[in-house]
């Protein structure tokens, strides 16, 4: 136990490291509570010719927030991950700001997956998805939650392991 503490502390102060040096500011990290094994990541860049570029850019968005928890056993487990604003529709971002995407669950992870090749796995499946900013009025305000986003996954992880993971085609929406 103490050792895999020491393997997930380690590896994550060097991965704050790592996003602090890139160049692109692609992404940005703030520490929950000081904690180090809760993140809330900044996402500041999407495909700059989707349509979910053009709508951070109309609504003022300057980024999509994003919390992550790493386990007890990272990296050998995922970490958990979900939106948490702005309210997003589509681009596999489910009830709850849940992540539909293979590399966040047990099955699809390799502890090789680094946080800023997750995030930006993360960007282009919002844009390949479709994903939008919701406009609806009221929808858009209430936040997605901890609890709606678990529940979500847990469901979805069970479909897929059911099914397996097909991507479908973008008309299936």
């Amino acid at each position: 136990q103490a050792h895999c503490t020491q393997v997930r502390t380690r590896r994550l102060m060097k991965e704050l490291q790592d996003i602090a040096r890139l160049s692109d500011r692609f992404i940005s990290v703030e520490l929950v509570d000081e904690s180090l094994f809760d993140w809330n990541v900044k996402l500041h860049q999407v495909d700059k010719d989707s349509v979910l570029w053009q709508d951070m850019k109309e609504t003022n968005t300057e980024y999509i927030l994003l919390n992550l928890t790493f386990p007890d056993n990272f990296p050998f487990a995922p970490p958990f991950m979900r939106v948490l604003s702005p309210r997003l529709e589509n681009g596999y971002v489910l009830d709850g700001g849940a992540i539909c995407m293979e590399l966040l669950t047990p099955r699809g992870w390799s502890s090789a997956y680094t946080v800023e090749a997750v995030m930006r796995q993360f960007a282009a499946s919002l844009v390949k998805g479709q994903g939008r900013i919701c406009r609806k009025a009221g929808k858009s305000k209430k936040s997605f939650s901890r609890k709606e986003a678990e529940a979500t996954f847990k469901s979805l992880v069970k479909t897929h392991e059911k099914y397996g993971w097909v991507t479908p085609p973008v008309s299936d929406g």
